[in-house]
Parts: C-alpha cells; sequence; structure tokens
C-alpha cells in the first residue's frame, strides 16, 4: 500500500485556508494526502476548533515563558511523532527558528497576502499589506505561496495569483478577494508538492 502524504497545519487565526484544504480533503480531491495535525500557538484560536469539530487532531503549544527555539522545539517533537511530510503555515503568526526551518529543509510553505517580493517582510500580515496596497494606488494584488526559508517571506515562490483592484475596494473587500486566491490555489499546491511537481533545483 502506497504511503500517505501527510502533512500538518500551524495556525494562530481563523484558519479559512485551513478550512479550503479541509473541504477538500473530505470532497476526496486530495487523494494520497491526509491531515495529520493542526498545531497552534493560540488556545482559543478558532483553526484548533475548526479542525477539532471536524475530526482532526488539534494540539495547543502554550509559547508563555519559552525562548522559541524551545517552542520550535516542542512543535519537532510532535510533527515528527506524526510523521509529516510538509508543514503548512495559514496564519501562523510567529516567527520560526532556524533550528525549525533547517529541520524541515523545503518542507515548510506559507501563503502571503501580497505579491511578493511587495509588502513582505516583518509587520506585512493581513490587513496592513490590503491597506498599504490602496494607499500607493496599485491596480492590482494577489497572493503568493513559498517555501519558507529563514528570512521572512523570502523563501522560493511557487505560485502567485493575482486579483483586480477596483477604486471602491476597502482593505476588507481586498482581504476577501485575495483569500478566495488562497483558499483556491493552497490545496493545489499542496497537491503539486505530493506529486513531485513543485522541485527546488540544486
Amino acid at each position: 500500500m502506497k504511503k500517505m502524504f501527510r502533512i500538518a497545519v500551524l495556525a494562530s487565526t481563523r484558519g479559512t485556508d485551513l478550512q479550503a484544504i479541509i473541504d477538500e480533503l473530505k470532497a476526496k480531491k486530495m487523494p494520497g494526502i491526509e491531515l495529520a495535525v493542526v498545531l497552534s500557538d493560540q488556545q482559543n484560536c478558532y483553526a484548533l476548533q475548526r479542525a477539532k469539530d471536524q475530526g482532526f487532531d488539534a494540539i495547543f503549544i502554550d509559547p508563555k515563558g519559552k525562548k522559541r527555539e524551545t517552542f520550535d522545539q516542542e512543535m519537532i517533537k510532535i510533527l515528527d511523532s506524526k510523521c509529516v511530510d510538509l508543514i503548512v503555515l495559514v496564519g501562523f503568526m510567529r516567527f520560526l527558528s532556524p533550528i525549525f526551518v533547517e529541520h524541515y529543509p523545503n518542507r515548510i510553505i506559507n501563503v502571503h497576502p501580497s505579491l511578493l517580493p511587495k509588502y513582505g517582510g516583518k509587520g506585512a500580515c493581513d490587513k496592513n499589506v490590503h491597506e498599504t496596497v490602496l494607499a500607493n494606488g496599485d491596480k492590482v494584488t494577489g497572493m503568493t505561496i513559498h517555501f519558507v526559508d529563514n528570512g521572512c517571506d523570502t523563501g522560493p515562490i511557487i505560485q502567485q495569483a493575482e486579483c483586480v483592484v477596483d477604486p471602491a475596494d476597502t482593505a476588507d473587500t481586498l482581504k476577501e478577494k485575495v483569500q478566495t486566491l488562497e483558499k483556491k490555489w493552497y490545496p493545489e499546491v499542496i497537491r503539486w508538492i505530493q506529486s513531485g511537481k513543485v522541485v527546488i533545483g540544486e
């Protein structure tokens, strides 16, 4: 029997993209892929509740009073025990330590709500990005799915998708447009990686 490709989701917020992945799993659109665990640094994060309600393993790791490396080692212990093949960041609001990133080389992916390298880096998250897009008068925005390296939003880009910025758009309406793209493409990118269609060159 062929080994299942096991993914883990790290989340700190509502887990909208997590729901898109779960929906495709349940619709049998991700054959050979299973969600092994959802981890969060926020006890009351809705992503954890989402996972639990739908029958998936969901674990809170308390970050209080812990160094980043200590917290990350706790995650590594759980993820390794689950034999995880790919780690998927969904609104995970912590910077991963080099210990974590180097333990899973080219096995961590993130989605960012802009067309990187535009509007990446520290503090560039969620509505801040959409407000900056509007303030700069951009005509187009979108989302980027990329591998995670030791920089901030600097890893190799796997997929980008665009949407038009309309004159009437607000940060909220842009967020909705970009999240629609994220929900479409995140499960697809996971399928690409599982099937070997995405390879980082030498």
